[in-house]
């Protein structure tokens, strides 16, 4: 499957982005979807991950009740609504295709990674 992440930029701190990630490809269907972050000089950490068709999601606890990850099946696409952004939030942000339909949070269960998109906070 090929992943397409889009939707990166600079914001304000308090802003919000939305990122997209369009999957494509024979074996683009029934997985989970994870979005992770690698800020310059650290590992890549899990974000948030959902299933299909999408109302099973899960979220790293930096995170909560500011970001929101969703997906709409008739366009391939997962989305991470992240508002409330802070400085701490600026990294590349990369989604992923898990190998099944099941949640995780280690990025040695996802098969498939786009390309990634700059997301920079100002303070």
């Amino acid at each position: 499957v090929q992943l397409q992440a889009s939707g990166g930029g600079l914001v304000q701190a308090g802003g919000s982005l939305r990122l997209s990630c369009l999957a494509s490809g024979r074996a683009s269907g029934r997985r989970a979807m994870g979005w992770f972050r690698q800020a310059p000089g650290k590992e890549r950490e899990f974000v948030a991950a959902i299933k299909w068709p999408g109302s099973i999601k899960h979220y790293a606890d930096f995170v909560k009740g500011r970001f929101t990850i969703s997906r709409d099946i008739a366009e391939n696409t997962v989305f991470l609504q992240m508002n409330s952004l802070t400085t701490e939030d600026t990294a590349v942000y990369f989604c992923a295709a898990a190998g099944a339909n099941s949640i995780r949070v280690s990025s040695k269960d996802y098969l498939d990674w786009g390309q990634g998109t700059q997301v920079t906070v100002s303070s």
